[in-house]
């Protein structure tokens, strides 16, 4: 039997250590930790796939929060229906539920629907602005960047590799990788090529 730690980020540039914290703060002994940085509006996530595989009967599952684990009822139901036919429980630190209890079973179904009315809403409002935005003639979404001469020519020694990737990073101020390439596929398609 094995305590199990499944942690999610939305983005790699978020930090998941609150999570590992508030894990350690509660005194539980982990075995086994598994940490997606990826969105949670569906199952695809390498990490989560491999826990499922992983948990076996009488293990325990432990999650900072339902939404950690899904961002939706449906798969949230999915994957707790899963836990459930392998005999493993699902403990979320947040809303204080313990799934080998019957009424943390009652109450896990109830944040889940409510997290999916949250996810809803958000949805709702952004078409709304976006609605907006086009009947005042208003651009919406993220300003398109701007690259300057300097980004250019390092492009161009990057991509004739004379720049390191690394060194093009720090010449830019960029932290992450996946900003990185965000950037040089968005300058890419400004250029077109």
């Amino acid at each position: 039997m094995a305590n199990i730690a499944y942690i999610r980020v939305s983005t790699a540039e978020q930090n998941s250590g609150r999570q590992f914290m508030d894990l350690k703060e509660k005194g539980i002994s982990i075995d086994r930790y598994y940490s997606d940085a990826v969105s949670g509006k569906n199952m695809d996530r390498p990490q989560l796939k491999a826990m499922l595989d992983y948990v076996r009967e009488g293990d325990t599952v432990y999650i900072e929060s339902i939404s950690r684990l899904a961002r939706n009822t449906a798969d949230f139901m999915d994957i707790l229906q899963y836990l459930q036919s392998r005999n493993v429980g699902l403990v979320s630190l947040k809303e204080n539920i313990d799934t080998t209890t019957p009424q943390g079973k009652f109450i896990t179904t109830i944040f889940a629907a409510l997290y999916e009315l949250e996810r809803a809403n958000i949805l709702e409002r952004q078409k709304e602005g976006i609605k907006l935005c086009l009947n005042e003639g208003r651009p919406y979404g993220r300003p398109k960047q701007i690259f300057t001469d300097e980004f250019e020519e390092r492009y161009k020694s990057w991509k004739d590799k004379k720049l390191k990737t690394k060194d093009f990073m720090a010449l830019e101020n960029i932290k992450a990788r996946s900003t990185f390439y965000s950037m040089i596929k968005n300058y890419e398609k400004q250029k077109g090529k």
